[in-house]
């Protein structure tokens, strides 16, 4: 049995508890901390995880409990002081999106990760969905051919409000806007669907909140061998209507699940009705998906209950977590200098530093207000889109 440990009482936070209790045969939750006083408390009650003691310090929680997990749940800025603090304590790590603000911070996270011989796992929980299983059988099949063009709508809406909650909307505290906050899972898909891309170009904008400093809209286009990928992380989308298209030499692909294919006339031109067989072909893999045993955070800390078990890497491993904050990185670089730029970034790089980014990017407007707290749970995902907060 698992003593388990979370850090941050924020909404993020019951996506954790309830995935641990998912597996009451393999793990319990022991503790929870957080710095506003009460609340690891307040939210210990809500879940009725009896027995289960509220921290107002995490090190103290680390010092008390003979923890074997924990989950942190705080705010980007936080994630690797208390990732490398935690490991190097003896205890195994799943830590919330992003793995951190910068390069720097995830190799000193993943340092302490091999260093202690804990396991680490970044959150990409939308790996653990049938859909995107599906997607991703489908392109690992081969059928639709080598990859032509990728699109990827990370659409989010947001009103003036959100940023008003004191670690959101400036460089220093969140990390960044859309792009690093909501934008990376699709992102995470990107690179477990294609890859790492050789070259990023973008452009960031601030387009409807004049109530922080960060961007609510960039667009990147990537590069893939002969074919291009485009970008769009937003929170300025009505209907956040989201979607993953990929155009591949045979066929295209969708997320939601959509097929086309397509057949040439001898003049080029597309034949009518299409490629009927290669549709049925696909269609045919995807209904034989083996649908998933948990999905979301639940199928990723099932995993990481798996690998302590087993002793084995867990499924998204803190390489994963760092090559999404990568790509970000060479986002903001080429919105910012206004560049291309070549993959991947090394330590060399100024942009790799912790405290860069918030020294190079534009305040689009200042953070106006500051509050400790928000009424209202946070919406985990729209009702076809990826799950995020």
């Amino acid at each position: 049995m698992l003593r388990v440990g979370i850090i941050g009482a924020g909404g993020i936070s019951d996506a954790h508890i309830q995935a641990y209790l998912a597996f009451p045969e393999e793990c319990e939750i022991v503790a929870m901390a957080d710095i506003v006083p009460g609340k690891a408390a307040s939210k210990l009650k809500l879940h009725k995880t009896r027995g289960a003691k509220a921290y107002e310090d995490p090190h103290q929680m680390l010092a008390d409990e003979r923890l074997d997990l924990v989950s942190i749940t705080t705010p980007p800025s936080s994630h690797a002081s208390l990732t490398v603090a935690f490991l190097r304590g003896g205890v195994n790590v799943i830590v919330e999106k992003p793995m951190a603000p910068s390069l720097e911070e995830c190799d000193a996270m993943i340092a302490a990760h091999r260093e202690s011989g804990k396991v680490l796992s970044v959150v990409a929980q939308n790996r653990f969905r049938d859909d995107m299983a599906t997607l991703k059988e489908a392109v690992d099949s081969g059928l639709i051919g080598s990859v032509s063009h990728l699109r990827v709508d990370s659409a989010w809406w947001r009103g003036l409000t959100y940023y008003d909650l004191w670690w959101r909307g400036t460089w220093e505290s969140e990390g960044g806007g859309c792009t690093l906050n909501h934008a990376i899972h699709h992102i995470d898909l990107t690179l477990w669907l294609m890859g790492r891309p050789s070259q990023v170009t973008a452009m960031l904008a601030n387009a409807q909140h004049e109530n922080a400093e960060v961007e609510d809209l960039s667009v990147a286009v990537l590069r893939y061998g002969r074919g291009l990928a485009q970008l769009t992380s937003s929170v300025v989308h009505h209907g956040e209507e989201q979607e993953i298209v990929i155009q591949g030499e045979f066929a295209k692909i969708s997320q939601p699940w959509r097929v086309a294919a397509e057949l040439s006339r001898p003049n080029g031109f597309p034949v009518a009705g299409g490629n009927t067989a290669l549709v049925s072909e696909l269609n045919a893999l995807a209904e034989a998906h083996v649908p998933l045993p948990h999905q979301g955070h639940a199928g990723q800390i099932g995993d990481v209950i798996a690998a302590i078990r087993d002793q084995r890497e867990p499924t998204i491993d803190g390489d994963d977590g760092r090559n999404a904050v990568e790509l970000v990185t060479a986002i903001y670089k080429a919105g910012i200098e206004r560049e291309v730029v070549d993959l991947p970034l090394t330590p060399d790089d100024p942009y790799y530093r912790s405290g860069m980014l918030p020294h190079r990017a534009p305040h689009f407007y200042e953070k106006r207000t500051s509050i400790t707290e928000q009424s209202g749970d946070i919406i985990v995902g729209a009702s076809t889109s990826i799950s995020n907060d």
